[in-house]
């Protein structure tokens, strides 16, 4: 069977341009998980101290590393799990990561939810991705 990723929209749910409601993949091919990325540098270097924007640039920009390295591009992700911190704003976050997602052909699941802290007090977004890359 041919690798198919396919994005779910049904009647009866909300349509809309920023994210699918279900993703179906089929046949062979590999999924890649990347864990949370937070906004360090390759030197290890926090980018953007206090700067929801510039961290979720650095942020997208780790998560377009592993996915590279894993052989595959954000077109192959099918579900983001977004974390912000509380007080933040979501849509500072969104508008930095868009330059990213429009290299998505169908926006993939996503889940955001505000928290109280991430692993270190300094940062202010995490994002995990899963991405289903078809065999070649």
């Amino acid at each position: 069977m041919k690798a198919k990723i396919t994005n779910i929209n049904p009647e009866g749910l909300i349509k809309s341009p920023a994210f699918s409601q279900a993703v179906i993949t089929e046949g062979n091919g590999k999924t890649i998980y990347v864990g949370g990325q937070n906004a360090i540098d390759v030197k290890g270097n926090l980018v953007g101290k206090g700067n929801i924007g510039l961290q979720s640039e650095q942020v997208m920009r780790n998560v377009q590393t592993a996915l590279t390295t894993a052989g595959a591009t954000f077109s192959d992700v099918v579900k983001m799990n977004i974390y912000l911190v509380q007080g933040q704003s979501a849509k500072e976050a969104f508008a930095a990561s868009q330059p990213f997602m429009k290299q998505c052909p169908q926006p993939p699941v996503i889940t955001a939810v505000f928290v109280a802290a991430l692993g270190n007090p300094d940062y202010l977004v995490e994002v995990e991705a899963i991405a289903f890359k078809a065999a070649e």
